[in-house]
């Protein structure tokens, strides 16, 4: 099954029905997909620490959520995941888009890309990096798995090698 397919599956596996999400082409494929699909609230937010916002108070009606965005604004979300994620427990999956790796053509995305995973961990958040389709849907039933026995979120970080990154 195509990388995308894979993650909407992962998603309805686990009922997580409200999905959170900062526009971004590299994971349009996805957000394209769930758009279509009438199991899914699909909610464009305008700042990633909105959409952290939008899926704690989704899990905290009893409906599940994930957020989907781009490495250059997880900084944005590091004080709502810190603050809020955290100390609340609430397991939210961050499908996070790493720039700055491979055929990367914008310097800007750079420090972001190279950070995102180091950031996660001094918040103590397990994350798991996806660069093919094999075994993908292992990796994501493992990855959504500890997110809710943990109560804590996880990111699934995206990079170019899987999805193919964005054009100049």
């Amino acid at each position: 099954m195509p990388w995308a397919e894979t993650i909407v599956q992962a998603l309805k596996d686990w009922d997580t029905s409200l999905i959170a999400y900062v526009p971004d082409i590299s994971i349009d494929r996805v957000t394209s997909l769930i758009d279509d699909d009438p199991f899914f609230h699909l909610v464009s937010a305008t700042r990633e620490e909105e959409a952290i916002g939008i899926a704690v108070g989704s899990y905290a009606v009893g409906r599940n959520a994930a957020v989907f965005m781009q490495s250059s604004g997880f900084g944005n979300s590091v004080n709502a995941l810190a603050s809020l994620c955290v100390p609340a427990r609430t397991p939210i999956p961050l499908f996070v888009n790493l720039r700055g790796g491979p055929g990367e053509f914008n310097i800007a995305q750079v420090a972001m890309g190279r950070t995102t995973r180091p950031i996660l961990d001094l918040l103590g958040l397990v994350h798991f990096t996806l660069e093919s389709e094999d075994r993908m849907d292992q990796l994501l039933d493992g990855a959504l798995k500890l997110c809710h026995a943990h109560r804590q979120p996880v990111a699934i970080c995206l990079t170019q090698m899987l999805h193919g990154g964005k054009l100049a």
